[in-house]
Parts: structure tokens; C-alpha cells; sequence
């Protein structure tokens, strides 16, 4: 009895250390992908696209955004789907990358998704803006129209370069969004964050494809993207004394991903630890139309260029 109690004890404790320490990806009842983590209140809240393509999908389906939160980066409550292209009364089309970010008290989720043709625009990719009360909503549409419609930028003759918003809001209160397939936008916020306040820049990173994560450590900004690989997507970034440039690129942090051909950067900064996400397609039946998000370390040199991010099926241990 004692051989077969001890035999039992050491698969339940191998049990217990596999389902513990093999976390990533870290959420299995959905597909998820372009992660846009924030912290707000000792709760890391994490905003992401939902790919619903069946297995044998050739293209993306993504009808809504999700939200999770969690208190020790293991374990995920999912908190709902508060905004979808149906948000918005001038969209249609996909829920492609978004980001949220909170401003006095109020939480603003800006996204990519396609414009309808009508008065506004021709169609093509366009950047919409909600606004909510909660960082799990309900969200509504902050102006009733569209923030960026493809018509606004001419410097890509394709009708999706306008994707992927991230948000930067600065120490001294000014607030950014970066955007961009095929090149960079980038431009001033008014304090309303559902203005703009100034012109559109360009940009061309090094390498540069889409997904841009901007964020301030220290003394020096970082640009994060994702970059053209040899067969997909990988993380390049780059360095700045200024959220407007110029940028210093520095080269790859994170290799392509398994089973998926794109690849899309989150960070956070999060008791005392920092912690890099992104996307893959390693679930079971996954791919690059069905990703799921991954969680890993993320470390810096002693002069702020940032180490390469190692991609483990482990994940990160629960914070205390």
C-alpha cells in the first residue's frame, strides 16, 4: 500500500508541475492574438483580437475583442467581448488589432477594423476609437466617426496599411498613437485623446511590417514591431531620447513563432518584473488564423538595449 500510495503521490505532484509550469500559451478556451496588456490598479488587464477562421480557413475571421485580467500573470479571467465592429456605426468587416489605454479615469480602446463606403470614405482599413467608464466596458463609440479612414494616408497604395494602433501617452501628459502596415504613422493626441493634434508623420523602421508597441523605460523610448523574418514575422526594435524620433534601430529580440506567420509585441512592467507578449499558433488545431498569446520575461542591459526574449512553454511563475 505504501509503494502504490507513494507511486500515486509522484504522478499527482508531476501532474501538478507540468500543469503548473507549462502555462503558455495562456489561454486555451479561446484564440487569441496581438496582445495589448495595461496595468490600472494593481490589475493587469489584457485586450485582444479573437480568431474564430475554422481550421481550414485561408483568412482571418475575427468578429469581436476580447478582454482578461489577472493579479499574478497566471491565472485568466476572461472578462468579456466589450466592443466589435458593430461598436461602430460607419464599420464593417474584421476586429483587427487594438489597444487600450486609460486617462483620467476614463478607458479609451482604439482599433482596426474597414470603413464602409459612405460620404466619409471609399472604404479600405480605417482606426476607430470607444470609450468607456470601466477597462472592462461597456464601450461606445467615442465620436461617431472614424479617427484615421484610409484617404488620410497616401504614402502605402494598399487599402489595409492603416492597422495596428498603439497609444503612448508621455510624462508630460502628451499622449501619441502609432499605427501602420508597409510604414509607420505616427501623431500627436489632444488631451480628449479622440483628436489629433498635428499633422501625420511618417516613418520606416528598419525592417518594419506592422504592429508597433511604443513605451518609455527610464530615460529612453522603445519601439517595438514586427519585422520581416527569412519565412515570417519576428520583433525588431528601436531606440529613442523622444517619443517623435529619430530612431536608432537595434536589431531582432524575438525569432519568428511557431505555426504562425505573423507575430505582435506587448510589454508590461508589472511587479517589479518585465514581462513581453505575443502570439503564436501552438494549440492544438491553431495556425496563423487561430493564435494564441504567450507570455515570457523580458530583460534589459545595464544600457537599456534589451536582451532577446527566449520563447518557453513554461511561461512566467504566479507574482505574490
Amino acid at each position: 500500500m505504501k509503494i502504490v500510495f507513494k507511486y500515486m503521490l509522484t504522478i499527482a505532484f508531476s501532474l501538478y508541475f507540468h500543469i503548473g509550469f507549462s502555462q503558455n500559451p495562456i489561454i486555451k478556451d479561446f484564440f487569441t492574438a496581438d496582445p495589448a496588456p495595461i496595468v490600472y490598479k494593481d490589475t493587469v488587464y489584457l485586450y485582444t483580437s479573437h480568431d474564430t477562421a475554422s481550421v481550414t480557413s485561408t483568412n482571418y475571421e475575427m468578429k469581436d475583442w476580447l478582454v482578461f485580467s489577472s493579479t499574478d500573470m497566471v491565472k485568466w479571467e476572461y472578462r468579456g467581448a466589450p466592443v466589435s465592429p458593430k461598436t461602430f456605426s460607419w464599420a464593417t468587416g474584421d476586429a483587427y488589432a487594438a489597444h487600450c489605454t486609460e486617462r483620467d479615469g476614463k478607458f479609451y480602446f482604439y482599433v482596426s477594423t474597414f470603413h464602409k463606403q459612405d460620404e466619409n470614405s471609399q472604404g479600405g482599413a480605417a482606426i476607430g476609437v470607444a470609450v468607456a467608464d470601466r477597462p472592462t466596458g461597456p464601450f461606445v463609440d467615442a465620436i461617431g466617426k472614424a479617427l484615421v479612414v484610409n484617404e488620410m494616408t497616401k504614402d502605402n497604395e494598399h487599402g489595409w496599411d492603416d492597422i495596428d494602433p498603439a497609444v503612448f501617452i508621455d510624462d508630460d501628459g502628451q499622449a501619441y498613437i502609432y499605427w501602420g502596415n508597409g510604414s509607420l504613422k505616427w501623431a500627436k493626441l489632444k488631451d480628449n485623446m479622440i483628436e489629433m493634434a498635428g499633422p501625420i508623420n511618417y516613418l520606416n523602421p528598419e525592417n518594419f511590417i506592422e504592429g508597433p508597441w511604443v513605451y518609455k523605460r527610464n530615460d529612453l523610448y522603445y519601439l517595438l514591431y514586427a519585422s520581416k523574418g527569412e519565412k515570417a514575422e519576428q520583433i525588431d526594435y528601436a531606440i529613442s531620447s523622444s517619443p517623435e524620433g529619430p530612431w536608432e534601430h537595434k536589431g531582432t529580440i524575438m525569432e519568428s513563432v511557431p505555426n504562425s506567420f505573423t507575430v505582435h509585441p506587448g510589454v508590461i512592467s508589472y511587479k517589479g518584473k518585465d514581462y513581453f507578449f505575443y502570439h503564436n499558433g501552438a494549440l492544438p488545431t491553431g495556425g496563423s488564423y487561430r493564435r494564441s498569446i504567450c507570455i515570457d520575461y523580458m530583460y534589459y542591459n545595464e544600457d537599456g538595449t534589451i536582451q532577446k526574449v527566449i520563447q518557453t512553454k513554461e511561461g512566467v511563475n504566479a507574482v505574490r
